[in-house]
């Protein structure tokens, strides 16, 4: 590690020397206990409540020049860039009490049994939370975080914070813990990175199809833009007159509403960006709601 990523060996057995298995870690990044229902309407109601809606109104309101020149440079909606702070949280609220150090070694090198093993993902984003404490000057050891080792108000990983992360307000030093501007800028930037298209809806409504072997065939490819609005059509689905202008692909999104009928959706390429930075359909659609909320509390402009 030292070698590859230009470290000093002997800073580097220092702090990885005084790295903590924490057994709390590895009971965390564990799944949920198979069978457990999924329900779309729970988990938006964690977040668009009026304490998160309330705080993200005033996170918009004290920090609107940054969101502008962040919309300006990158293209992406204010009210994105805030549901997202809200949602990973609650606008630094819930940033986490774990040790990055203590989490990241412990997922590296004692990832448990019982779920597909990601060691190896988390050994490269324990070199990469090295390689960021030795550019910025700071301490391994004092870093807190996440169970699963991002940091932060935006909950950046390690290598995100290398790859995407930016210094907004120019002071020298990326803090995505304190420095609002850099929080909103590396929000945006991270997104555009992914192919935020400016101006494109993230999702359109849709009534499925009946047949359930065309539903399936549309359900296929989960949250990947893969079928253009006639494909869907073509297979039964009802869509408004905006999806159907639509030239993009698009995927269709389910979300379950635990013992009640599902929710449905048709994602555009802007709802699978938003997927890039969690990797969850219920996620992406709570920080579209929040998004939502927020702009029509805040009003135009």
């Amino acid at each position: 590690m030292a070698a590859e990523r230009g470290l000093d060996l002997a800073w580097l057995h220092q702090h990885l020397g005084q790295a903590r298995r924490v057994e709390a870690v590895r009971q965390l990044i564990m799944p949920p206990p198979a069978g457990t229902a999924k329900d779309w309407a729970a988990y938006r109601a964690r977040f668009i409540e009026p304490r998160r809606v309330a705080a993200g109104l005033a996170f918009w309101q004290q920090h609107a020049r940054w969101l502008a020149l962040a919309e300006e440079r990158w293209g992406v909606p204010p009210e994105i860039v805030v549901a997202i702070v809200g949602v990973e949280t609650f606008y630094g609220r819930i940033t986490g009490n774990f040790r990055v150090i203590d989490a990241l070694a412990t997922l590296a090198f004692d990832f448990p049994p019982g779920r597909r093993d990601r060691s190896e993902f988390f050994r490269e984003q324990l070199a990469e939370f090295f390689v960021l404490n030795a550019r910025e000057g700071t301490s391994p050891q004092q870093q807190k975080g996440s169970f699963a080792g991002a940091m932060g108000l935006p909950q950046f990983m390690p290598g995100s914070v290398n790859r995407w992360a930016v210094d907004f307000n120019e002071d020298g030093h990326v803090d995505l813990m304190d420095q609002p501007a850099d929080v909103v800028g590396s929000v945006a930037h991270f997104l555009a990175a992914h192919g935020w298209e400016h101006g494109l809806p993230t999702h359109f409504e849709v009534a499925v199809p009946v047949d359930t072997r065309d539903r399936a065939v549309l359900l296929g490819p989960d949250i990947l833009p893969s079928f253009t609005a006639a494909q869907f059509v073509e297979r039964g689905a009802l869509l408004p007159d905006a999806a159907l202008a639509h030239r993009g692909l698009l995927a269709l999104v389910e979300l379950q509403n635990g013992e009640l009928a599902p929710s449905y959706v048709a994602g555009t390429a802007n709802f699978y960006v938003i997927t890039r930075y969690n990797w969850s359909s219920y996620y992406a659609m709570a920080v579209i709601d929040l998004a939502s909320t927020l702009r029509q509390g805040h009003g135009p402009g």
